[in-house]
This record gives structure tokens, sequence and C-alpha cells, in this order.
């Protein structure tokens, strides 16, 4: 099986990244912890993407309206009122969804299809600005759920994955992540 895996990463392009730019680092070791959860049999939920599209869809609607408005501003003065007051509000209610829902989120899943587990994943990245330290950290998606476990993390510098010219070492990453994830089922069988 491992041979399988080094063969199919060696075929696809490398994973390249500007080793200057954290967000970017970030960026690429996110989108990889999201291959390896989703290729675990975890199936991405998108509900909340979609809460916030849907949010960010009326903020521009309010907008647009406001702008394009037939009668001229002595006129529209009340209107215009409205306008702004609903703009703060949806935009107050979007920030609240984002600070108090996905944190540092960057996947929520489903539970795994077979599983008796009532609710999926909460995976959450940190990489500080001026640090090299990565933190992973996989959590129930519903704290408050019956079947909830404890989260576990990892913290590791991000000089262990890449290579001198920006090449995420794939092979490395995906054994961490994967050894996460393990240690994330283990929990909740000593939880039983």
């Amino acid at each position: 099986m491992a041979t399988t895996t080094t063969t199919t990463t060696a075929n696809k392009n490398p994973k390249k990244t500007n080793l200057l730019d954290h967000h970017s680092i970030k960026h690429l070791l996110d989108e990889s912890v999201n291959e390896v959860v989703t290729s675990r049999g975890y199936i991405e939920d998108v509900r909340m993407s979609n809460v916030r599209l849907f949010m960010g869809t009326i903020i521009i609607i309010v907008a647009l309206v406001a702008q394009f408005y037939k009668k001229k501003f002595p006129e529209n003065r009340n209107f215009l009122f409205g306008c702004i007051i609903l703009y703060i509000v949806f935009n107050g209610l979007l920030q609240l969804i984002i600070y108090t829902k996905e944190k540092n989120a960057i996947l929520f899943t489903y539970p795994p299809v077979g599983s008796f587990n009532s609710t999926g994943l909460a995976v959450s990245s940190k990489l500080p600005r001026f640090s090299d330290m990565y933190t992973l950290t996989i959590s129930t998606a519903d704290p408050k759920s019956i079947s909830a476990k404890e989260p576990v993390e990892f913290t590791k510098s991000v000089t262990q994955w890449f290579t001198k010219d920006g090449i995420l070492v794939e092979g490395l990453f995906w054994k961490d992540v994967d050894r996460l994830i393990n240690d994330y089922a283990k929990e909740s069988k000593k939880s039983k």
C-alpha cells in the first residue's frame, strides 16, 4: 500500500509554495489536510459555507439596492438610512457566525458512513505570524453531542515538511495528519 501512495504522489505535480509567505504556506498545508481527511472517507459538510455565502449575497443585494435606488440623495435619505442599518446588521451577524461557529476551522465533515458516531470532525489550524510552528487540531463538529470526543492536536515546525525550494514533502505531512486522525479515533475507543 505504501508503494501505491508513493507512486501516485510521484505522478502528481509537486506542491510548491513561497517559503517567505506564511499565508501561502498555511494555505498549502490546509489544502493538503483537506485531501487527507476526505481520502479517509469523511465527507465535507458545506452547510456553514453555504450560510456564509447566503449572508454575503444578502449584504451585496442591500448595497446594490442602496446604490442604484431611483431617487436622488435628499429624497431617499430614510431609505439609505435603512439600507445602511441592514448592511451593518447582516455584516455583524456574518462576523458573529464566523467568530462563534467557525473559529479557526478549515474543514467540517459529516460522520463517516457506517460509523456509530453522530458527529463529524472540525479540523482547525494555526500558523502564527513570524512563526514556523503549525498547529493542527481535530475535534468534534458538535461539542455538545453525546458522542463528542476530546480534541487532539499536534504542533510541528513547517520546516519538517518542505524542501529548501518550497516543495511540500507530501508523504511526511500525510503521515503526520494520518497519525493525528488515528489518535482521534483511538481517543473515541478509550472513552467507551
